[in-house]
């Protein structure tokens, strides 16, 4: 069993990577592996529509998103972990999520997702609200604390003083390491749910 994270942060060891690396010691304690993959200082660009990648199985834009994919499809869950800018998530992130998420067509139903927001004093619950849209579209269990997952600091060293945040992310990862496990003896007893084949329509008809 093993998890993704992905620091959208530019700084590679900042205090979004502080959070993320509590959620992923508290897995790693509960058996479970993982990755962090840091996007946040990248030179990604947006998605631009071209559908070549129902045609290839990958994106047009042969970068980190294509190198992830692969990481995607084989991993239980998935961390998502953003700074604020301006109320929102890094840009560089929502590029890369726009891309991996729509050309990775892979079956991503029952897969864990979780998101991590940091920020120094506010527009965190709007982060938190659109990183957590990205699994609700995909048939993906969403991982809940005892908190929001947010941490508080404007530079590493203030995000370690925390306590509140820092509890927050390893009860964060207690609770992705027992849905993952639970999800697996489900699906060996019970498999997945049924799918219905896609319907897909517009305002107009």
């Amino acid at each position: 069993m093993n998890v993704l994270l992905i620091n959208g942060s530019p700084h590679k060891e900042g205090c979004t990577y502080t959070a993320l690396n509590e959620v992923a010691q508290t897995l790693n304690k509960e058996g479970i592996d993982t990755e962090i993959i840091h996007v946040g200082n990248k030179d990604i660009r947006g998605c631009i529509a071209c559908r070549k990648c129902a045609e290839t199985g990958k994106c047009v834009f042969n970068d980190i998103v294509n190198e992830t994919a692969p990481k995607f499809a084989a991993c239980d869950g998935i961390v998502i972990g953003s700074p604020v800018y301006y109320a929102s998530a890094n840009g560089t992130l929502i590029s890369f999520l726009d891309r991996l998420f729509f050309s990775s067509h892979i079956d991503k139903s029952m897969k864990v997702g979780a998101s991590v927001v940091s920020c120094r004093r506010a527009g965190n619950t709007a982060t938190f609200d659109e990183l957590n849209k990205y699994f609700t579209i995909s048939s993906m269990p969403v991982v809940s604390s005892q908190y929001w997952n947010l941490i508080h600091g404007g530079r590493a060293e203030e995000a370690r003083q925390d306590l509140e945040g820092l509890q927050t992310m390893r009860t964060l990862g207690r609770n992705m390491a027992f849905l993952i496990k639970s999800i697996k003896l489900g699906k060996e007893q019970f498999g997945l749910p049924e799918k219905e084949p896609a319907i897909f329509t517009n305002f107009i008809r």
